[in-house]
């Protein structure tokens, strides 16, 4: 399974929106490119779906900007991927051949696990994860 930019974006600015949810500030666009080096208007996009599948919210005006509509440990990676790339997997697997159903299988079995997987993980775990100390020589 590769990971798409779009997702990996996606996933960057919701977990940079959970830091900020309790605060309840709103953060513009331009903050959460920079904060998380993406590209502004690529961003600008990705929010726009975030905001129509009801996981940010947007608020107009010179305050305005985005914040998650949801608590962040009611959002789970599993919301965001099937938000943003419609679903887990796409169907790679026919059963036909003499293999196919055998391989079908455990391409099904494999996206349940993920599925189950992703469900367990939250944007407050994103949003906790203390960053990496860097140690200079």
């Amino acid at each position: 399974m590769k990971l798409t930019v779009k997702l990996d974006y996606a996933c960057r600015v919701l977990a940079q929106l959970a830091k900020r949810y309790e605060s309840g500030q709103v953060s513009c666009i331009d903050e959460l490119a920079s904060v998380e080096e993406t590209p502004a208007k690529y961003l600008a996009q990705i929010l726009g779906e975030l905001r129509n599948g009801g996981l940010v919210e947007s608020r107009r005006g010179k305050q305005g900007g985005y914040l998650l509509a949801k608590a962040p440990e009611e959002i789970s990676l599993h919301d965001v991927i099937g938000l943003v790339e419609g679903g887990l997997f796409s169907s790679v697997s026919r059963s036909s051949g003499a293999s196919g159903d055998a391989v079908a299988d455990a391409w099904n079995r494999l996206q349940e696990s993920f599925g189950q997987s992703a469900k367990a993980v939250t944007l407050r775990d994103l949003a906790n994860r203390p960053a990496e100390e860097m140690y200079y020589i």
